[in-house]
Formats: C-alpha cells, sequence, structure tokens
C-alpha cells in the first residue's frame, strides 16, 4: 500500500478518534510514521510519556505489515517487547518499522523510535501480529 492508501485506511478505520499519526514513507522495508508531540504526551521531567511511544511502536508494526498484505484490519498484537533507551526531548518522535519476517500467519516488526532531528534511539520494540486467515 502506498503512504496516501496506507494514511487514509489509518484516519477512515478510527473516525471517532483518529490517531495522531503521519505516515511518511513506505517501501518492502517496512514504514516511517511520525508522532507529532503535544502537551498531551507529556510527563512530568519534561518527556514524552511511555504509553504514547509504546502506541507508535505498535501502530508502525501494524501499518508496517498492512502496506504489505493491504488492508487486513483483523491483525493483532500478540506481542510487544519495548526497551526504553534515553530520555526523548518533547519534539515530534519518529518511527521507523522494519520488517524482520512476514509469514502467512504472523508478521514480526523490529521499530526504532527517535526525537525529531536526533540520531539516538530513544526507544527499541519487537512487535509481533498474528494475521487472520484470508
Amino acid at each position: 500500500m502506498s503512504v496516501t492508501e496506507l494514511q487514509s485506511l489509518l484516519d477512515g478505520t478510527f473516525p471517532d478518534s483518529p490517531p495522531p499519526y503521519f505516515i511518511e514513507e513506505t517501501g518492502h522495508w517496512g514504514v516511517r510514521i511520525r508522532l507529532p508531540v503535544t502537551e498531551q504526551h507529556s510527563r512530568p521531567g519534561g518527556t514524552v510519556a511511555g504509553p504514547a511511544l509504546m502506541a507508535l511502536a505498535d501502530a508502525a508494526a501494524w501499518l508496517a505489515i498492512l502496506a504489505q498484505i493491504g488492508p487486513v484490519l483483523l491483525a493483532v498484537t500478540t506481542s510487544l517487547h519495548i526497551d526504553f533507551l534515553r530520555k526523548p526531548a518533547l519534539v515530534d518522535v519518529v518511527a521507523e518499522g522494519h520488517l524482520l519476517k512476514l509469514g502467512k500467519q504472523l508478521g514480526v516488526v523490529d521499530v526504532g523510535l527517535r526525537s525529531d532531528g536526533h540520531e539516538e534511539l530513544v526507544a527499541k520494540a519487537q512487535v509481533t501480529y498474528s494475521i487472520p486467515p484470508r
């Protein structure tokens, strides 16, 4: 699926509460998406809250898989492991989801999260999705 198709799918799947993500790039390798960080994503200490980072990692994995298999909306998370590596700045967070394995029943995605404009990872996740029979 293209960037435009994925963004339309994302926005249309949750019409009452669209996720705040913007898809920047997609390819055979996976996707890159952006979370525009606002005050609602912050936590004490002037950083981005962990739940916002976990949701971003999960969304990046889901979209990386759907970019390859099409709009299979019932693909669901079966596992998400995340390591928080350093304090993210209160700026946009960019997630790159790279496909590690895409089979008939499972997809595994490696997700790196960075504060916009920074090289270092702020978090690293591995997410597994169950893909329903077609």
